[in-house]
């Protein structure tokens, strides 16, 4: 696939559809959230706390061209991040991990790390366990 395809790909994703037994909600419905601490990162919150009892919780995470969400640690939440478009960097321990379409990192909890988008911006699907919000 090319970058155009994996663009697509996202653009499918965040016009996705949650549904559970009790609702049904469109992706498009959810806004993006600007993150709280990381210019140039934005959020949309798939499925939160509230959801899962706060045992999980599911985020499109959108980080523009040669931004970062920054050095931090998530004391109590293991992370997963599935990259659908884009490329950048991860420092996972210490160690660059290149994230490119199709990869999947998994970040234990209370493991140091950050994500620097590339020039074409990274879009990546999270996830956290217990729920981040």
């Amino acid at each position: 696939m090319n970058e155009t395809t994996y663009q697509s790909l996202f653009d499918t994703f965040d016009k996705g559809t949650l549904k559970l037994p009790s609702k049904t909600t469109a992706f498009a419905d959810i806004p993006w959230s600007k993150h709280p601490a990381f210019a140039g990162v934005e959020l949309k919150h798939i499925v939160t706390a509230k959801d899962t009892w706060g045992r999980f919780s599911y985020h499109l995470v959108r980080i523009a061209p040669d931004k970062s969400i920054e050095h931090h640690i998530h004391e109590t939440q293991l992370e997963t991040h599935e990259v659908i478009s884009g490329q950048g960097i991860c420092i996972h321990e210490g160690v660059k991990i290149v994230y490119d379409p199709g990869t999947i990192s998994i970040l234990p909890a209370g493991i140091p790390h950050e994500v620097t988008a590339g020039k074409e911006g990274l879009y990546l699907f999270a996830k956290f366990m217990p729920a981040l919000c």
